[in-house]
């Protein structure tokens, strides 16, 4: 189980027909239909989808609560104007209404291809049979509803001493920092008041999901959400705090490696920056430039190309202060080469995770971001819309 290890969780997937023959709907509820508290992080494209319109707003009015989220794959809902939102809406009365709860406490969720109108009559259809099916042994199920050009659901769960954290998540491409075309959804039994549970899920997703770079595009969609139901009563915080930080940080990892079309993935790290805020636009820009990223895939050390990129980007640089490291081994100093074991390099570079380092020899501000190289299974991937 994943999103059901929690005590008091149920979920079901199903198929619907927004997609051919694949799993194309989801639900996570409460066993007991009770609202609990509920956090949230979304997108920060102002071209957001219908779904992350209600959502923020049925958050908002209610207190951050929810008993339900319905979810549905191969169809953003986005781009789709006044419909789109009445068919978000509609989602939620129909879900509602099958688990006998208000509207006001389901949330819902879409993803998939942008300005296509969701085949309504479908999925209002299948909701009632999806609600028929939730369980605990759901769980699984319910993750492979969610995913779109995913290879294969992403789940994971964290044990406290004292509560359960489980999650799932979708996402493989079209992803950049302030998340990406990714959901996740994840629960708790522990009891968590509802403002340090948007705080601790804030901060995990800022360092975590919102590291995660694939191809520096930001989806109109990205949602994450936390419930937590409190059966097993108040958790220490400090370890609640982590437990959720290390939850979001394997489905990110797992998000990375089944990246569309990777073959490397790059923990790339900038240091030295003359702030963070810096760093972190230094990182971007190395992680998104696709020079550095076909040298990624070709294994290839081109230190020039990550100082490259960081020169270009807009912040404080000098290259004269400037060092790069592959795997540890300082390869260039003062943007020029450094003396180094070339095979120890080409070894690392030969690694599934390549780890590097660009310090810029300014201040102490640093950043950390997960990239992912570019090769022809991403642009066969990309080539079409999916």
């Amino acid at each position: 189980m994943s999103v059901t290890a929690a005590e008091g969780f149920v979920a079901a997937g199903c198929h619907a027909g927004v997609k051919r023959r694949r799993y194309d709907m989801a639900l996570v509820a409460t066993e007991d239909l009770k609202p609990v508290a509920a956090a949230a992080v979304f997108t920060q494209n102002k071209f957001a989808a219908p779904p992350v319109l209600l959502d923020r707003r049925r958050l908002r009015e209610n207190g951050g609560r929810a008993a339900a989220i319905v979810v549905n794959s191969g169809n953003a809902n986005a781009g789709t104007g006044k419909q789109g939102l009445a068919d978000a809406e509609a989602m939620t009365v129909a879900t509602a209404g099958a688990l006998g709860v208000p509207k006001e406490t389901v949330l819902v969720c879409s993803t998939g291809i942008i300005g296509t109108p969701l085949p309504m009559e479908k999925i209002l259809e299948a909701t009632p049979k999806l609600v028929a099916k939730r369980s605990r042994a759901g769980g699984h199920d319910a993750a492979r509803g969610i995913l779109t050009t995913d290879h294969k659901a992403k789940e994971a769960v964290v044990r406290g001493s004292t509560f359960t954290l489980g999650g799932m998540a979708k996402g493989c491409g079209m992803i950049a920092p302030n998340m990406a075309t990714m959901l996740a959804f994840l629960t708790t039994d522990a009891e968590v008041e509802r403002d340090a549970l948007q705080a601790i899920l804030r901060d995990a997703s800022d360092r975590t999901f919102n590291t995660l770079n694939v191809d520096g595009a930001t989806s109109t969609n990205d949602t994450a959400i936390l419930l937590a139901g409190g059966r097993r009563g108040a958790p220490d915080m400090k370890e609640f705090a982590d437990a959720v930080h290390k939850l979001c940080e394997d489905l990110t990892y797992q998000m990375a490696r089944d990246a569309e079309g990777m073959t490397k993935m790059v923990m790339l790290r900038v240091t030295g920056a003359a702030s963070d805020d810096e760093a972190r636009i230094a990182a971007k820009s190395i992680a998104e430039n696709n020079l550095v990223k076909c040298s990624w895939y070709g294994g290839d050390p081109y230190w020039g190309r990550l100082l490259g990129a960081a020169g270009s980007a807009g912040i404080a640089f000098e290259t004269e202060k400037s060092m790069v490291a592959y795997g540890g081994v300082v390869v260039s100093r003062g943007g020029t080469n450094a003396r180094h074991d070339a095979e120890a390099v080409a070894a690392h570079m030969r690694n599934e995770r390549i780890e590097i380092e660009v310090a810029l020899g300014l201040g102490t501000g640093s950043a950390q971001v997960i990239g992912i190289d570019l090769g022809p299974g991403y642009i066969k991937e990309n080539s079409r819309t999916s």
